[in-house]
Formats: C-alpha cells, sequence, structure tokens
C-alpha cells in the first residue's frame, strides 16, 4: 500500500462526512474566510468554512450565494450560538441548503440543531471536554470538532493534545476533527493514527493568495514566531476577561493599562462593577476588522494560533494544502 493509499485509509471517515478529497477543514475567522478563501479551499481538495460571525441574516445570505457561484464543491457555515439571530440565521441556511453547518460559542439550542438536520444539514459542534462530546452527541450532532488552545481567536484552558486524548480513544459515534495549533502534515497523521477523522486548520490560511486580509496584517504573521501568539490577560478576577489569542502588539499592551485604569477608577467608586465590565469589553471592539481589513497591525487585534510560526511566505491555498498532504505522505513512508 503506498503512503497515499495509507493516508486516504486513515481520513477516510472525514473525507465522506465532509464529501472531499481532503479531510481538511478551514477554521472559520472572522473577516478572513469568506467567500474568496472558502471557495478556494473547497476547489483545492480540502473544506472551506464561512465564518458568519456578527453577520446579520441579509449578509449571510449574500455569502452564501457568493460562495456558491465561486464552487461547486462542499463548503460549510459556521455560526455562533450566542448571535441574537441564531433563528434567522438557521432559516438561511436550510434555505440555501447548506450541507454542513459548524457551531460555535458553547452548547447550541438543541431546537437549531434539530431545524438544520430537519433542513438536510449535517452538524458539527466544538466539544471542550468529554462530558460535552457525550451531551452534544444525545443532542444528534452528525460530528464532533476538538479545539486546544493554541488555536487563534478565543480559546478554551486545554492544550489539543491532552483534548486529543482525552476524547478520541472514547467517542466512536460520530466523527471528530482535531484543531488547534495544527500547521504540518506529521501532525495531521499523528492525529489521525490517534482515530480523528480529520482536522481543522485556520492561521495556516491566512496568508493565502486568495485570503482578502490586508498585506500587513499577512506581513505580521510572516514575521510571528509561535511565541508570538499569546493569550488575552486578565488583570482582576472581578472583571472576566475571555482569552484571546493574538499577536502581542501595542493594543495588547494598551489593553493592560486600560485595564488597571479601569480598575483603579473602580476602586475609588467612580465607575460600578458592570460599567467597568463594559469598558473593558469594548475596548477590541472592532479592532478584529482595522487589523484584517484595514492593516491596523499596530493597535488592531491579530488573532492568531501558535502555528503562526509555521506560515513562512504567501502562498495559493492550492499549494497549502498539497505541502499538508506531501508532509503527510512523507510522514507515512518513514512509518
Amino acid at each position: 500500500m503506498t503512503a497515499q493509499q495509507r493516508l486516504d485509509t486513515l481520513w477516510q471517515r472525514g473525507r465522506a462526512f465532509l464529501g472531499t478529497r481532503m479531510a481538511i477543514m478551514g477554521g472559520a475567522m472572522t473577516w478572513v474566510s469568506e467567500r474568496t478563501l472558502v471557495s478556494a479551499i473547497s476547489n483545492a481538495g480540502g473544506f472551506g468554512v464561512i465564518a458568519c460571525g456578527s453577520m446579520t441574516p441579509a449578509l449571510l445570505d449574500q455569502e452564501i450565494g457568493a460562495t456558491r457561484d465561486l464552487t461547486d464543491r462542499p463548503y460549510g457555515v459556521n455560526l455562533i450560538s450566542l448571535h441574537p439571530q441564531l433563528d434567522e440565521l438557521v432559516g438561511v441556511c436550510t434555505a440555501h441548503g447548506v450541507t454542513h453547518v459548524v457551531i460555535a460559542g458553547g452548547l447550541p439550542p438543541a431546537q437549531a440543531i434539530r431545524r438544520l438536520k430537519d433542513g438536510g444539514a449535517k452538524v458539527m459542534c466544538f466539544a471542550p471536554a468529554l462530558v460535552l462530546a457525550r451531551k452534544l452527541i444525545r443532542l444528534g450532532v452528525d460530528a464532533l470538532v476538538i479545539e486546544g488552545m493554541e488555536a487563534g481567536g478565543h480559546i478554551g484552558p486545554v492544550s489539543t493534545s491532552v483534548l486529543a486524548q482525552e476524547l478520541l480513544p472514547e467517542v466512536h459515534d460520530v466523527p471528530v476533527f482535531v484543531a488547534g495549533g495544527i500547521g504540518r502534515g506529521e501532525a495531521i497523521v499523528s492525529f489521525l493514527e490517534m482515530g480523528a477523522a480529520g482536522v481543522q486548520l485556520g492561521t495556516r490560511f491566512v496568508c493565502a493568495t486568495e485570503s482578502i486580509a490586508h498585506r500587513r496584517f499577512k506581513q505580521a504573521f510572516i514575521r510571528a514566531a509561535a511565541r508570538d501568539a499569546v493569550p488575552s490577560v486578565q488583570l482582576d478576577p472581578r472583571f472576566p476577561v475571555i482569552p484571546v489569542r493574538a499577536l502581542a502588539n501595542n493594543g495588547t499592551r494598551q489593553f493592560m493599562a486600560v485595564q488597571r485604569d479601569v480598575i483603579e477608577r473602580h476602586n475609588r467608586g467612580e465607575l460600578s462593577q458592570k460599567d467597568a465590565q463594559l469598558e473593558i469589553e469594548h475596548f477590541w471592539a472592532g479592532a478584529l476588522r482595522r487589523a484584517v481589513i484595514d492593516g491596523d497591525v499596530e493597535t488592531g487585534s491579530l488573532m492568531a494560533g501558535q502555528s503562526v510560526g509555521m506560515v513562512r511566505s504567501e502562498q495559493s491555498t492550492a499549494e497549502i494544502l498539497e505541502e499538508l498532504v506531501g508532509q503527510a505522505r512523507t510522514a507515512l513512508e518513514l512509518r
């Protein structure tokens, strides 16, 4: 059996579930995972995923239609469970006949899962622990994604390798895709051999030639090392900060200064706890768009996973995927 045949056997379950040549999903990155990159990933044999983020139903409707114009290959849509118009977004997906919907941002409503499945979609959800994985399976989810803290953007407290060891030997009812810090084909093979159906990568695709991310945003990724992608820091447990992994910049340092100032003003009685919390939370409002679209790499949010150290140049999406598959084949030849 050739290395390619062994690879195809290892990720056959994931390929069959996604309907793709490669069981590699593109992580849904707000402002980055739009029609151009999503269609490029799918056209090259992977599985692109539209990042709905805070889109309105009307905007998502346009994005799905535009993506369909660019590819006839399978792709998915990522919805955030806390979106205030989740029901309407679900309706948009079913109206378009979207085949796969990935729900992120906490435990999704059972009704949303049922509506999507009744509409013919396969539903995928993130499982940060084994107990939640089992609950999601009981709710009827068709596949799971386990994402470790090495990932970019909003992160949990557990590493990818630990999550994989905790869940992969125990979850067999549905396909499981591994994400977080994956940047090379050798890592893909290791997770497939542990029982994963496939993988999800985000950071590696930011510098694809098809990515609409600003040139300065891409340059920041190419220059960065793994240690530059750090989680946001919470200074006071009274004012929780959701950890977000991003490249450290002036904005990161300003965020620390703002937290200190807000906490001091609260301690002096100048701000209520609610107003203080809101001021801290609003610091990053619009910061991701400023970085990705406008190229503000000094004060914008440069969300990136630790695999950013493996992003060394701008490449086409097809080149990135073929490079990953080539590395996976080489690893299997050495087994």
